[in-house]
């Protein structure tokens, strides 16, 4: 018998007019976002659910994507955060002991649209060589699309510059949080003895970030990005945290920068990650620029011009900081060996630093997690 291809579910529709055709899983309907490329081999689940690819679908360019389910302690946030996924084949029944409920059913209760059968390879180099499109994904069990009207909505995205997406992201009221690390074969743990009181401001925290700080002997509490200076001073914080989020930092700086400029007034130790490093620098006086494609993935070499040392990271991040934009007295202190983009940068004389990349993997390597423990240290001297 010949071969027969089932019929399209599924459509991709690029702005400028491209089509994909494929098989749709998880949520009927129809999504339109940023489409971005991820080149991590593992970490499906804890992609889907970082706060940072709000308004954005995620390709991923490893083909085996859902064959190990889904599980509660992989999530980064509550519920997906991405709008959408595409893959190059469709999720097969989960193989693994972790695993509580496959992929297609948890993007299916969470509203969240995918497509496979794709050929990412060809929509990666498309990405890579035009930037980052706008576009739309529909899926339909039916089949039945409107390719102009789905190329219209990909055209009528707004696209992620002058958006501030961190205030749909962020907590809405404060919280305590002291659940440290996952560690074979307990599980996540609980920090009992902090030495050090630490406010975390949410601009789209990921979970194990919260867990390295308490790992690294932390009490923190967590408070909403629209905090001011004075309510995160309020906490007598012994150190202020700066976290990961989506969106453009310009926009989201309207209001944290005053907040970040007020805390820099004191003398405490400032330590800010990915969305907290381009705010930490749009405070000190520093641009940040939309890149074509931004970095998503979890093999990106970054080197310390500080030390020389070569570290493998984790990434995700679509805006970056102009180095050539920091004023006197902020250093540059880690840029990326893939095309030479800012990863880091510090006060010169203070205990305030930040990174582009994610120390605390999740998914990725965790050659750069001592980041956390210079953090602790600061605070102790």
């Amino acid at each position: 018998m010949p071969h027969r291809t089932p019929r399209p579910t599924a459509c991709l529709a690029l702005a400028d007019g491209t089509l994909f055709y494929g098989q749709g899983f998880g949520a009927t309907g129809m999504r339109t976002a940023e489409l971005c490329f991820n080149t991590a081999m593992t970490g499906y689940q804890e992609i889907m659910t970082d706060p940072s690819y709000a308004g954005q679908i995620v390709t991923f360019t490893f083909p085996h994507i859902g064959n190990v389910g889904v599980n509660p302690d992989d999530d980064e946030t509550g519920d997906p955060v991405a709008e959408g996924m595409v893959v190059k084949w469709s999720p097969t029944e989960p193989s693994n002991w972790r695993a509580a409920e496959d992929l297609s059913g948890w993007l299916a209760r969470r509203g969240r649209v995918a497509i496979g059968g794709i050929d990412t390879r060809r929509l990666t180099r498309a990405i890579r060589q035009a930037g980052a499109p706008h576009v739309a994904l529909a899926h339909d069990p039916e089949g039945t699309f409107d390719a102009e009207a789905l190329v219209a909505a990909a055209r009528a995205f707004p696209g992620l510059e002058g958006l501030d997406l961190a205030k749909d992201v962020t907590c809405t009221q404060s919280y305590a949080w002291n659940e440290t690390r996952w560690a074979w074969p307990d599980g996540f743990g609980t920090q009992t003895e902090a030495k050090h009181k630490v406010v975390a401001v949410d601009f789209g925290a990921k979970r194990n970030i919260l867990r390295c700080l308490a790992s690294a002997g932390c009490d923190v509490t967590v408070l909403p990005a629209t905090a001011t200076a004075q309510e995160v001073l309020a906490h007598n914080p012994d150190g202020v945290f700066l976290s990961n989020g989506p969106g453009d930092p310009a926009a989201t700086g309207a209001y944290a920068v005053p907040m970040i400029q007020g805390v820099l007034e004191k003398d405490l130790p400032v330590f800010g990650i990915c969305l907290g490093h381009q705010m930490l620098a749009l405070a000190l006086g520093g641009k940040t620029v939309k890149m074509n494609h931004g970095h998503h993935g979890a093999n990106h070499p970054v080197k310390d011009l500080e030390t020389g040392k070569v570290e493998i990271t984790s990434m995700n991040h679509g805006f970056a900081v102009d180095a050539q934009s920091l004023p006197g007295g902020v250093i540059e202190t880690h840029r990326s060996l893939f095309d030479g983009s800012n990863c880091g940068i510090r006060m010169e004389g203070r205990p305030v630093f930040s990174v582009q990349h994610h120390p605390e993997a999740s998914p990725g390597p965790q050659d750069s997690f001592y980041l956390f423990e210079r953090f602790a240290a600061s605070m102790a001297g």
